[in-house]
């Protein structure tokens, strides 16, 4: 059974991302441990909470190293919220270094008429990459749960694999390159779709398709 490390740094609703992960038909482990993120088939980083904490931790646990190798092996890695940002250099949110994976900045929402900060509820995304696995079969304009003030501003605009638009303001709102793969809304609270997304990471991880119909017939 593949190994799927979800990384703990004390900036994570671990609960809700686990129980997605589950619903998707694989146990997920919780850890700081440098060793099992290294060895592990895949890779879950969430995040909730702010750029210079985020940090912080995960300095304090000795896990930028870990963190940066496991990516530069090719291992499947999924960044979720803040676990999307923080793979970035910077943020106008604090003054720490990012895990600098990949270049950009994360920037604030500019305030305008009627624009709501922080960009809380559902949003319809439009996929840049649609051949990107982690999108099959969810739809081309899926409807996802977001709640944040920044947003990631790549410096490669390659990267963007999906955008939303809150206001006036068309914001990147996933990421992918090679096996590396982020998000900036919440799988775990986005219904179908999202549990959909998991669905997918699992299987990129797995190697075969595992509907969750199937999942159930063997549970039962």
């Amino acid at each position: 059974m593949s190994v799927i490390a979800v990384i703990d740094y004390d900036m994570g609703n671990l609960h809700s991302v686990c129980k997605g992960l589950e619903k998707a038909g694989v146990t997920p482990q919780v850890t700081d441990s440098a060793t099992i993120i290294k060895n592990a088939d895949a890779v879950v980083l969430p995040g909730v909470g702010s750029f210079d904490p985020a940090m912080q931790h995960l300095r304090s646990r000795n896990l930028v190293e870990p963190i940066q190798d496991v990516i530069a092996s090719g291992v499947p890695f999924l960044g979720i919220c803040l676990g999307l940002q923080i793979l970035f250099e910077s943020s106008e949110e604090g003054q720490e270094k990012g895990l600098g994976i990949f270049p950009g900045t994360v920037r604030r929402f500019q305030s305008e008429p009627g624009l709501t900060i922080p960009h809380i509820g559902w949003n319809q995304l439009s996929l840049i990459q649609p051949d990107l696995p982690l999108w099959k079969t969810i739809g081309s304009q899926p409807w996802v749960y977001f709640v944040h003030s920044y947003y990631v501003d790549p410096t490669d605009r390659n990267l963007t694999a999906a955008t939303i638009q809150h206001g006036s303001q068309i914001i990147t709102a996933a990421i992918a390159k090679d096996n590396v793969m982020a998000v900036q809304f919440h799988p775990e609270k986005s219904s179908n779709a999202g549990l959909k997304i998991l669905d997918n990471f699992v299987e990129l991880v797995q190697g075969e398709p595992q509907t969750i119909e199937m999942r159930n017939q063997v549970s039962v």
